[in-house]
């Protein structure tokens, strides 16, 4: 028989058994950023082949945003309010690595002078350019090419798009 709220500590043990055994997923919080030509912030990370948009992943308990804001400050130095969500991305599991839900968030355009003057601020970032959205696509993963493509889409539309493995869905 399942415990009921008038019995709280009954009520709380059964919840909290069910939390523990209930799947969490990885959350990747990333954001798109651009300078006032318009390009997309891109960068390289060390430890993994491939560019990337800067960001990463949430840690226990973290939400999204703080996680992406938290990276941006961690490896660039850069510290700026996120203008919103552009995309929601249901990534299987592929390799060695269970499903996630990748996000990317609007960091708006940064002015010329912050732009030209950032760079890796520890040791996770080789490089970090500005880049036409058609030369990035060749330089990042297939899967993040088109949630890259999604969220400039999601900009012009002015909503949220869901993807499914990078594909829209919804």
């Amino acid at each position: 028989m399942r415990p009921v709220p008038a019995d709280p500590d009954a009520y709380r043990a059964w919840l909290a058994e069910g939390n523990a055994t209930q799947a969490r997923k990885r959350v990747a919080a990333d954001v798109l950023i651009r300078d006032p030509a318009g390009r997309i912030l891109l960068v390289n990370p060390t430890y993994k082949p491939g560019w990337d948009l800067p960001g990463g992943m949430a840690e226990a308990n973290e939400p999204p945003h703080e996680a992406a804001m938290r990276e941006l400050r961690e490896e660039l130095g850069l510290d700026i309010a996120l203008r919103g969500l552009l995309v929601v991305d249901w990534v299987p599991p592929h390799g060695p690595w269970d499903d996630q839900m990748a996000l990317i968030f609007d960091g708006g355009q940064i002015d010329g002078a912050h732009a030209s003057a950032l760079q890796p601020r520890d040791e996770e970032l080789s490089a970090i350019e500005f880049i036409e959205a058609g030369d990035a696509m060749p330089m990042v993963r297939e899967r993040l090419a088109r949630r890259i493509d999604a969220a400039l889409n999601a900009l012009n539309i002015g909503r949220v798009l869901y993807l499914h493995n990078g594909q829209p869905y919804l």
